[in-house]
């Protein structure tokens, strides 16, 4: 198996649980924060797409679809503590931008080669990962992290555990 092969496989899980975590929210119940000083899901989500399409584009500059106009603006630390319904995109509008950001990073990561992806990340993310091949990988922790604070607010809305 490829690296980008294994990596594409473990970007499924994530998007399983976060499908399934939202599947019956309402736009309103993504404002709701799992503790008054933790971000709701709408901010999180917004930052979960604005971090993938940075994160891709700075491994593969360009190659990441436009993120909608003032998209990432509205997901900054700053707005983080907004809980105006208006400041924020419908649910059906995250998921669709979700669904398209992910495409483009696994058109992304279907074009590296092992090779490629076991160098090193660009400076301005290494952060995330020393290789390109972590940037990528790390998409999926970033998403089952933020999810895992989703669950608690499931549950203090009175939904059922789904996992």
């Amino acid at each position: 198996m490829s690296i980008a092969a294994h990596i594409k496989a473990s970007l499924d899980l994530p998007n399983i649980i976060v499908q399934g975590y939202l599947a019956d929210l309402t736009d309103c119940q993504l404002l709701v924060r799992p503790q008054p000083q933790m971000n709701h899901i709408a901010w999180q989500l917004g930052h979960l797409i604005s971090g993938e399409n940075f994160h891709v584009n700075q491994v593969v500059p360009d190659s990441m679809p436009e993120l909608p106009d003032g998209f990432a603006d509205k997901h900054t630390i700053e707005t983080s503590v907004i809980d105006d319904p208006e400041a924020f995109y419908s649910k059906a509008e995250y998921v669709a931008e979700m669904q398209r950001q992910r495409a483009g990073t696994l058109a992304v990561l279907a074009q590296l080669s092992d090779e490629q992806l076991l160098s090193p990340s660009p400076e301005s993310i290494h952060y995330f990962g020393p290789t390109i091949g972590s940037v990528f990988a790390g998409e999926a922790t970033h998403w089952m992290m933020h999810a895992g604070q989703w669950a608690v607010v499931r549950r203090n809305l009175g939904k059922p555990p789904l996992y």
